[in-house]
């Protein structure tokens, strides 16, 4: 907002804000990826061995595990959301824009 509590979007700034979200939406999906093979029931389970002990450890661990990729899932979830959301405020006000400039002698054609 400036000054005088007129609002100003910049729609250029608004497509780049949604591609840093889905960007990181999508490296997130990566390293998630990533994590699940290092830190699956397999790979915990081989991790810990056969000692008797190391059973309630591996099962404690493999909670654990599940609890961060379910997390992480939403919020990756939530970052494409938001990516999402932001195209169609960038969709919408590029619509109105046109609309707007046809009402004032832009023809719809782009010229005047």
């Amino acid at each position: 907002m400036s000054n005088s509590e007129t609002s100003y979007y910049e729609p250029g700034a608004g497509r780049e804000l949604a591609r840093k979200f889905e960007l990181q939406a999508y490296d997130l999906r990566a390293y998630l990826k990533n994590f699940e093979e290092e830190t699956g029931e397999e790979a915990i389970a081989d991790g810990f061995g056969v000692l008797a002990e190391s059973a309630e450890v591996t099962s404690a661990y493999i909670s654990y595990s599940a609890d961060v990729v379910s997390a992480m899932k939403a919020v990756h979830e939530h970052m494409d959301a938001i990516a999402e959301a932001l195209r169609k405020v960038n969709r919408d006000t590029e619509a109105t824009d046109d609309d707007l400039a046809v009402l004032f002698g832009k023809q719809a054609g782009g010229s005047q």
